[in-house]
């Protein structure tokens, strides 16, 4: 079963965590049934960024983003170029490394604002 290690320094982590994920689950799926409370103000439907996170280790054994996907990435703050949204992003075969970034952005609670 592949593994998904949570970097360490983001409130919702501070010490890091190594999570097992069943392929086919989302990241953002896998963090929560693990007690990673990671935001998700549109519910998983990539409608918002707060599920942003940036993938360290394993980006490539991840199916490519679909278009709805990417238009939503533009607006996340910290964007990189192995950023995903975890609530579409699918657990392959492989361990992934991530980070979940320093702030999110939620539009409908806050207008905007930086969290």
């Amino acid at each position: 079963m592949p593994k998904i290690k949570v970097l360490p320094g983001h409130v919702l982590c501070p010490q890091g965590a190594e999570i097992e994920a069943r392929s086919g689950i989302s990241i953002c799926d896998a963090l929560l049934e693990n007690h990673i409370e990671i935001e998700h103000a549109c519910e998983k439907q990539a409608a918002c960024t707060t599920c942003h996170v940036v993938v360290r280790k394993g980006f490539r054994s991840l199916e490519p983003a679909e278009e709805k996907e990417e238009d939503m990435l533009d607006k996340a703050w910290g964007l990189e170029a192995n950023s995903r949204l975890s609530c579409q992003a699918k657990v392959a075969d492989e361990d992934l490394a991530i980070e979940l970034p320093k702030y999110t952005i939620n539009y409908e609670r806050e207008g905007g604002a930086k969290k």
